[in-house]
């Protein structure tokens, strides 16, 4: 049950990409010419928070990577909330969003994110709770499911890391990074003549 849901979050999330970078060829910011203002804060923000996704996904991956199904990792990000990937992920798209230098974009992806990963956290801690049972019950009484809780913070002095596995897990850890150069991939285009900006999105 677990492959096929993490099977099509995978096919999902594919698309979305494929359909959101449809959309950014195809069209340009309202605000592009005429508020430098605002394209300027909207990229900051956007860089901003795709360099804290990048590293949040690295962080969470030093602790989980090799883990995932031997044992409920606790500690680290995972002290913080029960889904610090999820979490850092939003926070990812939110920044790709703002990197647009639109308003639209960002809003777009909160709306899909919010409407899509509560089902793919439930079944995942539907499959953690399968595992680890009553300790995965008592973790969750402390633990919030996707927003941090500071005071909850706990680091171990040392962790054992997995280095293949966490190297592994690096690649989809910056690929919001990779997705902020497509942009300007895009807009460099846009701007030899190569791609048409069919309309603009505030």
């Amino acid at each position: 049950m677990n492959f096929r849901v993490e099977h099509y979050r995978i096919i999902l999330s594919r698309i979305a990409a494929v359909i959101a970078l449809f959309f950014l060829v195809s069209t340009q910011s309202y605000w592009e010419g005429r508020s430098i203002a605002v394209t300027s804060s909207l990229f900051f923000i956007g860089i901003v928070f795709v360099g804290i996704a990048s590293l949040g996904r690295m962080w969470c991956s030093l602790y989980i990577a090799g883990y995932k199904d031997n044992r409920l990792v606790k500690e680290g990000p995972y002290s913080l909330c029960r889904n610090p990937l999820y979490f850092f992920s939003m926070i990812g798209v939110v920044g790709i969003g703002c990197a647009t230098e639109t308003f639209s974009f960002p809003i777009f992806f909160i709306v899909l994110f919010s409407l899509y990963y509560p089902f793919v956290i439930r079944s995942e801690e539907r499959r953690l709770k399968k595992l680890f049972g009553i300790e995965f019950e008592e973790y969750a009484k402390r633990i919030p499911p996707f927003f941090p809780k500071f005071s909850a913070f706990f680091e171990p002095e040392k962790y054992l890391v997995k280095p293949a596995k966490y190297r592994y897990h690096i690649y989809s850890a910056i690929w919001f990074v990779w997705f902020v150069g497509i942009l300007e991939i895009i807009r460099g285009l846009k701007a030899i003549g190569l791609f048409a900006s069919l309309w603009a999105l505030y």
